[in-house]
């Protein structure tokens, strides 16, 4: 039988001290219960590790052995515990990140900034992903978290980092161009340019909810892939888009943004409940810290 860690420990501090006495005051446990837990060790391992005199105790021959071999597995087991303890507190390991393009532009990268800043032991990989690899990633265990719109999953953690407004992206020389503000309702009769339904069928149910209480279904032409190619489609006239504001950033002149009434989008943090990285507070930290120096409404 293989000893506990426990026994060794006690058995190092006897032997250090060469004396029951002294060993159990070190280990702040009563003298009795310490010589029954040596006892129990040296039937375990079939052999006597202490000769017991009235002076205090000696190492035998077969002790000597025990505690060179005892002392680097307590040690080993020490650093191990401290490991542990350096990861919960963000101080040390290895946590992988993924994200939309649509947060990277402004949000992510002081996110990562301050991570590294705060916490220099611990290697960040990030990764630009949309957003069905993003959430089979966390669920394969391949990304330990994530900064994305809401999933709209039931299998995912997600708590809400920051809220921005949605804007109606427009071409250069729209009717509706020179508006401060929009109302979905009023792009029913507008041309459309969207994701694949098949990008990710969670946000495409929402977005008919959207549209249905706007009294419209949009009349769709054209399809993009990603923002960047929604806004080359919305600047080459093909249609218009609904986007987050901070999708300005991404695109230098062709389409106008107007923030449609009462719209916002969330960024959300998101992760995997299960076994979750013990690095994961450390990051939720940040993101928190980060979020609260954001102004949605510029943000981009």
């Amino acid at each position: 039988m293989v000893p506990e860690l426990r026994q060794l420990r006690y058995f190092v501090a006897t032997a250090e001290e060469g004396s029951l006495t002294r060993a159990a005051a070190r280990l702040h446990i009563a003298q009795q219960s310490l010589s029954q837990q040596l006892r129990t060790l040296e039937a375990q391992l079939g052999a006597t590790l202490f000769e017991r005199t009235s002076r205090g105790v000696t190492l035998t021959a077969v002790g000597a052995v025990l505690l060179r071999e005892a002392r680097p597995v307590l040690a080993r087991a020490e650093r191990a515990a401290e490991a542990v303890r350096r990861a919960v507190s963000g101080e040390q390991g290895e946590l992988r990140v993924g994200f939309l393009s649509t947060v990277a532009n402004y949000f992510m990268a002081p996110v990562v900034r301050a991570f590294r800043e705060r916490h220099p032991g611990v290697t960040l990989h990030t990764e630009d992903l949309p957003i069905a690899a993003l959430v089979a990633g966390l669920r394969d265990g391949r990304l330990d978290a994530a900064l994305s719109r809401p999933p709209l999953v039931d299998d995912l953690a997600t708590e809400v980092v920051l809220r921005e407004p949605v804007a109606a992206v427009l071409p250069e020389g729209h009717r509706l161009a020179g508006r401060t503000e929009l109302t979905l309702a009023d792009l029913a009769d507008e041309p459309w340019v969207l994701t694949p339904r098949s990008s990710w069928p969670p946000w495409h149910r929402l977005f008919d909810e959207d549209f249905s209480r706007a009294g419209f279904q949009p009349r769709v032409v054209q399809r993009g892939t990603t923002p960047q190619g929604l806004l080359a489609l919305v600047a080459a006239g093909v249609g218009v888009t609904r986007l987050m504001l901070s999708s300005r950033s991404l695109r230098d002149g062709g389409v106008v943004f107007v923030p449609l009434t009462d719209d916002e989008a969330c960024v959300v943090l998101t992760w995997r409940e299960e076994a979750p990285n013990p690095i994961l507070p450390a990051l939720r930290g940040v993101v928190h810290e980060v979020a609260r120096t954001i102004d949605g409404a510029t943000a981009g």
